[in-house]
């Protein structure tokens, strides 16, 4: 195994008549949710995991009463190490700066990401980050998702920290996204006011869910910016802050995002998907985007410290304003027939 050694003192329990039946690697990575079940696996391989005195395999389905013992690697210390990553500044003064957050960086370490972050390039750009959020997450008072650009915040010292997410609890930071999606909505602007929860079999996906069954409130305004032959330009205002709010609130109305693959099925827009003559699928230069397509464009919030207006905006990234280029010219919407008089 190349995990981290492997603890000398055992985890020791019984299995619970409410689990019986499940698969032992499942079993203990829903139980613990510091470790992947990638390497609950392996360390069933290394013999680390005894059920009733016996080593098992992965497969073996847990009874009721059965005896486990696990021997679980440590876990990596959790402060960011600082790493020399480049990375976009838009707004910088004493107490916060706002970064253009590229597309394939996590906002902050997390399982299977502990490296190449956002918070290990600010860690090396930045001497003194707000301590609020953890040792794991210095500076961070929101996030955005890995393949979602755009502005987000990072905080230098815990006063306004605090401030600042006062503002996120309280609703009153007005956030802005542009989204391309597929389809043409069918009202120019509306509100999708649906709660959002785990997807009950999808581990990596939301849903949109009742409350009963774990949904929490959440609420999307979006408007057309611009149409196009089987796509949209939206711009969306979430007034809360659910992860992939967005994207599962789009899909939900029959609009997913494009590129989008876990809320669309497909993980990228080409030329020929535009039906653009002689373009081909496997060609790299008709390539247009492969992250769903969606970009954190304005923000507007008042000054923890000085109490004044910021509002701030970011372009779209190239691979959204490529895409954009393609739709104008290969969909445009076709012009409405003239009335004869």
């Amino acid at each position: 195994m190349r995990e981290s050694p492997l603890s000398e003192t055992p985890q020791e329990f019984d299995v619970k008549p409410r689990t019986d039946g499940k698969r032992i690697d499942a079993y203990l990575a829903s139980r613990f949710t510091d470790y992947s079940r990638n390497v609950i696996q392996r360390i069933i391989e290394a013999e680390a995991v005894v059920v009733n005195g016996r080593p098992i395999k992965a497969s073996y389905k847990i009874r009721t009463g059965d005896q486990i013992r696990v021997w679980l690697p440590e876990l990596p210390d959790p402060t960011p190490v600082a790493e020399e990553i480049p990375i976009e500044v838009v707004y910088e003064d004493e107490d916060l700066t706002i970064v253009n957050k590229p597309a394939d960086m996590v906002t902050h370490p997390s399982r299977g990401n502990w490296r190449g972050t956002l918070v290990n390039a600010v860690q090396f750009h930045f001497d003194q980050l707000s301590t609020v959020a953890g040792e794991d997450r210095p500076g961070i008072v929101h996030r955005l998702d890995r393949d979602t650009t755009g502005l987000l915040i990072v905080v230098k010292n815990d006063l306004a920290h605090r401030r600042v997410a006062l503002q996120f609890e309280h609703r009153t930071i007005h956030k802005e996204y542009l989204a391309i999606v597929y389809g043409a909505p069918g009202r120019d602007s509306d509100y999708v006011e649906q709660p959002i929860g785990f997807h009950p079999t999808v581990r990596e996906r939301m849903a949109v869910r009742t409350v009963e069954d774990g949904g929490r409130e959440s609420a999307t305004f979006y408007e057309v910016v611009e149409r196009f032959r089987g796509y949209a330009l939206v711009r969306c205002k979430p007034r809360t802050g659910r992860t992939h709010q967005i994207r599962v609130h789009m899909a939900h109305i029959g609009h997913p995002l494009v590129a989008d693959k876990p809320y669309s099925g497909r993980d990228k827009l080409t030329l020929a998907d535009l039906e653009v003559p002689g373009a081909k699928t496997d060609d790299p230069d008709a390539l247009l985007i492969e992250r769903q397509a969606l970009h954190a464009h304005a923000l507007r919030f008042i000054h923890p410290t000085t109490e004044a207006v910021v509002e701030l905006s970011a372009p779209l990234p190239p691979d959204m304003a490529r895409t954009l280029e393609a739709l104008r010219l290969h969909r445009a919407p076709t012009p409405a027939p003239r009335r004869s008089r």
